[in-house]
């Protein structure tokens, strides 16, 4: 955990240099676009993904995964709710590699190993250790 008032991006890129990542998967809700904008401007960002969504449908979910796996990305930087949050544990599940949450509101996820993912209307629920956010700003 990483506190310190109007220090978000000054965290993160910390904790990104922390753990080596050099080619950063910014996954944000739109709400946190400015936030994200912020970040964006002191990680090394390979590529965005700037429409996060509840519930994590799989075809979101396969979609991040694949532009996670075409630019090489090292780490997932999420920043928003639960559903950025949500989606960067997807990535991470799938290719293996490490999630920074920035969290902009309380959802939770950013705290747990619990992952969900809603494909055909039913959403999956579990719990994968090598989920939990390395990094909490």
């Amino acid at each position: 955990m990483l506190f310190g008032r109007c220090r978000a991006a000054e965290n993160a890129e910390a904790a990104v240099e922390g753990l080596g990542a050099r080619r950063v998967l910014l996954i944000s809700s739109g709400s946190a676009a400015r936030t994200a904008d912020e970040l964006a401007a002191r990680v090394p960002v390979a590529a965005s993904i700037r429409d996060a969504i509840q519930h994590v449908p799989a075809e979101r979910a396969r979609a991040a995964v694949e532009i996670a796996k075409q630019h090489g990305s090292d780490v997932v930087l999420s920043v928003g709710g639960g559903s950025a949050t949500g989606l960067a544990k997807m990535v991470a599940r799938d290719i293996g590699i490490p999630v920074v949450a920035v969290p902009t509101t309380f959802a939770g996820s950013e705290a747990t190993s619990m992952w969900g993912m809603t494909e055909g209307g039913r959403t999956v629920t579990r719990v994968d250790e090598r989920l939990l956010p390395r990094a909490v700003i």
